[in-house]
């Protein structure tokens, strides 16, 4: 068995976060035969707490403490949590791109448990004036460099995903990544401040769709040649990565000692880790991706959660799955198109109003651009959903039947509809289906990209040669192609 690397996640000051996970690995690990002893585990301490540090240097950072470990196989494992997949995906990035600078250390298993790959809804807070203050309280800095990178929908991150989207499979290569993360929140640790820590869909600070690899990168554009001048039909392409091992573990939540994924240790999340870490080929990991599908499938099938509530009936909670939509408004030029409306229509006649009631759960702008939204979607609406029966009395229903609202469109209304330069209407076409774009527990980027309507009026030439005033000067038509 090869070294394994435990790697923490963001704002964590002590090594005290790991629990008894180690170990637990270590002996299940063993017992299952896999020759792993107490000397081949090591324990990252990563600074993210310093506003100064980036997730560049975290990578440099990283690499020269894997030099420093002298492995004899030129390999090792990796078990990451939250921020800590992010970190080492970013460092095979930096490895593949510069191998001048990066040594040629082999990563064999990534075993990533409840990772930011797509970021958190909490990132944005985390650099308020609520983050700030924590952050004094515990004597350090909130980290400002890397909340910016998880911030839900920055260009950092959506680097990094695009790119494994669009690259080859890793399995292909002899590398097997596996995502593991959490169903539900914890439920003690609310903050009655922050509604996210108590989120559906997420484990309290990570949403399961944006710790899921199985993602996909979508084009809405204008087909060449069929632009209109006051409105536009916009075509859909779709891409989807490398298929990746994903499991939820029932009950766990990111943090805390009961239930957090980590930190608690938990048998069902041991076993997880040891049955990644026995994959040693293609078949195999294709075959426990099958298997983990499976297994989701029948946690998504027993989805209601009761809450207990002091002397009060149960809080219900409806574990749907969700997707995650991040959504870039642009024109073929890259501008952002800033006040542009985004709307979804449903049914047969592209209607605003036949939308299933309570499919869109939140909506999130990212600060540095905000013509990044990243929407968060409730799957089983979208989809149509069975009756959801009370597991106290299955003659009670929590929830009646939810029919399909589909086929779904989008509207696309820019702010600037007329002008030397400016934007036309769009709108999905009527035969095109964008169900296609949502997932369940997946992340879709989707690029809505406008052309640009440039009037002839912008640049002219003349032979006349006496002074012309052109301060107010005829559009003329769009310029064609």
């Amino acid at each position: 068995m090869t070294t394994v690397v435990f790697v923490h996640g963001w704002s964590v000051t002590s090594t005290a976060t790991y629990g008894a996970m180690p170990q637990r690995v270590q002996e299940a690990a063993s017992a299952a035969g896999l020759p792993l002893i107490l000397r081949d585990l090591w324990l990252s301490e990563y600074v993210s707490f310093d506003d100064t540090v980036t997730m560049g240097d975290l990578v440099r950072a990283f690499d020269r403490a894997l030099r420093d470990l002298h492995l004899a196989t030129g390999s090792f494992a990796c078990i990451t949590h939250s921020t800590g997949g992010p970190v080492v995906r970013e460092w095979l990035r930096a490895q593949r791109d510069k191998p001048g600078s990066y040594s040629t250390i082999r990563l064999s298993h990534l075993v990533m448990l409840a990772p930011a790959n797509f970021g958190s809804a909490l990132a944005k807070l985390g650099k308020g004036t609520l983050g700030r203050l924590k952050a004094w309280f515990d004597g350090v800095e909130p980290g400002r460099r890397i909340l910016d990178w998880l911030e839900l929908g920055s260009a950092a991150s959506l680097s990094l995903n695009l790119d494994h989207i669009h690259g080859t499979d890793p399995a292909a290569h002899g590398q097997y990544q596996f995502v593991l993360t959490g169903d539900r929140p914890d439920r003690s640790l609310y903050d009655h401040l922050n509604s996210y820590t108590g989120e559906d869909g997420s484990d309290g600070v990570v949403r399961i769709a944006s710790a899921n690899l199985n993602a996909r990168h979508a084009v809405l554009a204008v087909p060449g040649g069929s632009r209109g001048a006051t409105a536009d039909g916009l075509s859909l392409s779709l891409l989807r990565g490398p298929r990746c091992a994903f499991k939820l573990i029932a009950g766990a939540s990111h943090s805390g000692h009961d239930q957090g994924i980590l930190a608690a240790a938990a048998p069902a999340t041991v076993d997880a880790i040891v049955r990644c870490l026995r994959v040693n080929d293609a078949a195999a990991y294709a075959a426990l991706c099958d298997a983990f599908d499976a297994e989701n499938r029948a946690r998504d099938a027993d989805k209601v959660e009761l809450e207990p509530v002091g002397p009060f009936a149960p809080r219900v909670h409806i574990h749907d799955p969700r997707s995650m939509l991040v959504l870039r408004l642009t024109d073929e030029s890259g501008e952002p198109l800033i006040g542009a409306g985004f709307l979804f229509t449903a049914g047969p006649e592209a209607s605003l109003d036949q939308l299933p009631a309570g499919f869109l759960s939140d909506r999130q702008a990212n600060s540095a651009d905000p013509c990044t939204i990243t929407l968060f979607l409730n799957h089983a609406l979208l989809a149509g959903d069975a009756r959801v029966p009370d597991p106290r009395n299955p003659r009670r229903t929590l929830r009646p039947v939810v029919a399909s609202h589909r086929p779904y469109g989008a509207r696309v209304q820019p702010a600037d509809l007329t002008g030397l330069v400016h934007h036309a209407l769009a709108a999905s076409a009527a035969d095109e289906d964008l169900f296609a774009l949502f997932g369940p527990h997946e992340t879709t980027v989707l690029d809505v990209v406008l052309p640009r309507k440039v009037h002839q009026g912008v640049f002219r030439l003349t032979q006349e040669l006496a002074p012309q005033d052109f301060r107010h000067p005829d559009p003329g038509p769009v310029i064609a192609g």
